[in-house]
C-alpha cells in the first residue's frame, strides 16, 4: 500500500502490509515492521528501525545523524518499539559510538515538535507531551510522562513512573514514582495517582512515600536518608530501586522545594 510519489529505497526492508501515504522519503537501512503507518511528507533515515503497528504522523524526520560534533559517520540506529505513535514534526536522531543507538519503547506517544536526541533510552508506555526537547544521553523509564514543552539537559537520567510538570527545565536526575513540579524542578510528591492507574495498592503506594520522606522529609543528607532507609524500612524492590537510583545518580536528584532558592543556591 505505497502510493506512486512515495520513494522508497530499494535496500529499505518494509513489511508487506505497511501504508506509505504520498512524499514520503524512506532511505536504505530501513526496517518498517507490519501494520504501520507512515504519513505523508515523512522522511526515514538510514539505520531506522520501526516496529509493528505504529503511526508516523506527517513531517517526521526519524534517523538523521546525531547534532553532535564527535560524531563521525559510525552506523548507529534509531528504534522505535510496537504500538508507538510519533506525532507531526517530531525528530529523533540515531545514536553516536557511546550507545550505539537512540531507543523509544513499546506502546509510546511522542507528541507533536518534540525531540529525542542521539543516544537517548526512551523506555515502554511513556509520554512526551508537545514541544519536549530531549538532549542527548538522557534516559527516561518505563511509565514516564513528561508535561509539553520541558527540556530535559544531556544525560539526566527520569526513573520509571514519573510525572513532570509542563514547562519545566529538567537538569537534575528525577528519582522513579513521583511528581517533579515548580521552578527550579523540584520533588512534588509521589506519584499516587498514576500508580493507582497502573494498579499499586495503597499499602505500596504508602510504602513508596515512606521512603520518600525519609529522603526529603527528615532533614537527613543523602547518605543518612539511604543508610535510614536501608536499615529500618521494609526491603521491596521499590525500595531498593530507589536507593539504587538516587545512589547511583550522576548529576543529582532534584531537592525538595524551599520558597525563594534558585538553583544557583
Amino acid at each position: 500500500m505505497t502510493h506512486p510519489y512515495t520513494y522508497i529505497d530499494p535496500n529499505a526492508s518494509i513489511a508487506p502490509n505497511v501504508k506509505i501515504d504520498p512524499f514520503t522519503v524512506i532511505h536504505g537501512d530501513v526496517k518498517i515492521g507490519e501494520g504501520t503507518w507512515i504519513g505523508s511528507n515523512v522522511t526515514i533515515m538510514e539505520g531506522t528501525r520501526i516496529g509493528k503497528n505504529c503511526r508516523i504522523f506527517p513531517g517526521a524526520v526519524l534517523g538523521a545523524i546525531p547534532q553532535d560534533l564527535k560524531y563521525n559517520g559510525e552506523k548507529t540506529t534509531a528504534e522505535i518499539g510496537d504500538n508507538t505513535t510519533i506525532r507531526e514534526f517530531v525528530t529523533i536522531n540515531r545514536g553516536t559510538t557511546d550507545r550505539g543507538k537512540t531507543v523509544v519503547g513499546n506502546n509510546c506517544l511522542i507528541m507533536a515538535y518534540s525531540h529525542i536526541a542521539h543516544d537517548c533510552i526512551i523506555g515502554n508506555n511513556c509520554i512526551l507531551s508537545n514541544s519536549v526537547q530531549v538532549a542527548g544521553h538522557v534516559t527516561i523509564g518505563d511509565w514516564a510522562i513528561v508535561g509539553g514543552v520541558s527540556a530535559v539537559h544531556q544525560f539526566v537520567n527520569i526513573g520509571q513512573h514519573t510525572f513532570i510538570a509542563g514547562g519545566s527545565l529538567v537538569s537534575k536526575d528525577v528519582p522513579p514514582y513521583i511528581k517533579a513540579v515548580r521552578n527550579p524542578l523540584s520533588y512534588g510528591g509521589v506519584n499516587s495517582v498514576g500508580l493507582k492507574r497502573r494498579g499499586f495498592p495503597l499499602n505500596q503506594i504508602n510504602h513508596i512515600l515512606d521512603v520518600y520522606r525519609t529522603i526529603y522529609n527528615k532533614g537527613f543528607n543523602t547518605t543518612q536518608a539511604l543508610e535510614f532507609i536501608e536499615e529500618e524500612l521494609q526491603a521491596t524492590d521499590e525500595r531498593d530501586e530507589i536507593v539504587t537510583f538516587v545512589r547511583e545518580s550522576g548529576r543529582g536528584i532534584i531537592k525538595r522545594y524551599i520558597k525563594g532558592v534558585t538553583d544557583d543556591e
